[in-house]
């Protein structure tokens, strides 16, 4: 028992230790090389108008996931209202600040436990929704490459090292063999004849997964899914290239560096960090940089942008928190009453 409570405290440590030793580190490491002072005179020039703007179009996304995860809900006959799918995203991203990729596990149990479904189809459909995300990200990636290849070339130029283990990792052998051994394994549990009740669980949790990640082949409303799709990415783009415009040294810059920089910083976003503290901040300068912004300058606009993005999420949060509160305190009353 005190080994497991060990192990258990190891891993938690690991899981929710590192990315917070990360950002810390990455923080340190960046804004070491950063002119306080000539940071803080370039963020005096923010016109924080653009700033609100992107702000209320970060809130629409949200929405816009809401309603797309309520499609894919919808098809597994996990009827759920849109209020609290919205409390559901909102809490997410407020608890990601703190404990990355902990706001995905809580949406599925929040949104299972409240529906009284199973937990494992709700996790199965958010895992699909993030891999949308994913499947996004690596189109708009590979869009932005011939679009502005210029720019990752520089990427690869400056940072040889990074762009050779990216490389290596996809080409790695032990990585393709870890995915030809998961799909056999796979394999073996939906073929194989056992009455062994652990491998019955872990059969039945897995099937539950798939109908859960699966229900996007067959579920209605397929295009309204992928408009939200794009609306969502949309949204993403649109509040990163309007806060541009809060800056007189990235105003005249332009789409297609706005892009670059939205899609380098996306693909951040994949390294475990706090809300993307650090690793968001790097790809945004290193972007800023390709086309001619100073550090300063381009420190200052990643810590205005992260920083308002953060505090607008610590808000929603607050608000997600409150609702779901109220939300199950009504649910508690009406059943009372239905008792009585």
């Amino acid at each position: 028992m005190e080994k497991k409570k060990s192990m258990d405290l190891l891993r938690n440590l690991f899981k929710y230790g590192l990315p917070i030793v990360l950002s810390a580190w990455l923080c340190y490491y960046l804004y070491t090389k950063v002119d306080i002072e000539a940071m803080k005179e370039e963020i005096s020039k923010c016109n924080y108008i653009w700033i609100g703007i992107a702000l209320v179009i970060s809130i629409f996304s949200h929405i816009f996931r809401a309603m797309r995860w309520s499609i894919q809900l919808n098809a597994l006959n996990i009827r759920t209202p849109l209020n609290p799918l919205v409390w559901s995203i909102f809490g997410t991203y407020a608890i990601n600040l703190i404990f990355p990729r902990l706001g995905e596990l809580w949406r599925s149990i929040y949104i299972a436990k409240r529906q009284d479904s199973q937990f494992t189809t709700v996790f199965g459909s958010m895992v699909c929704d993030r891999l949308a995300d994913t499947v996004t990200v690596l189109l708009l990636t590979v869009s932005t490459f011939f679009i502005a290849n210029s720019a990752f070339i520089a990427f690869g130029e400056k940072y040889p090292e990074t762009y050779q283990g990216i490389l290596n990792t996809i080409s790695s052998p032990w990585v393709w063999g870890v995915v030809v051994a998961g799909a056999l394994l796979l394999v073996w549990l939906f073929t194989s004849r056992t009455t062994n009740k652990w491998v019955l669980k872990v059969r039945k949790a897995v099937a539950d997964l798939w109908e859960g990640f699966a229900v996007i082949g067959r579920m209605p409303h397929k295009g309204r899914w992928l408009l939200y799709t794009v609306a969502i990415w949309g949204c993403y783009f649109m509040q990163l290239y309007l806060a541009f415009f809060a800056f007189p040294f990235t105003e005249h810059l332009g789409i297609v560096a706005a892009l670059v920089t939205f899609v380098l910083s996306s693909v951040s976003m994949g390294i475990p960090s706090n809300g993307g503290l650090g690793p968001w901040h790097i790809a945004v300068i290193f972007s800023l940089g390709i086309y001619g912004v100073g550090m300063n300058q381009a420190a200052a606009f990643a810590m205005i942008v992260w920083g308002a993005q953060t505090c607008l999420l610590v808000l929603l949060g607050l608000y997600a928190f409150i609702g779901i509160a109220l939300d199950k305190r009504s649910v508690t009353s009406k059943q009372q009453q239905s008792i009585n």
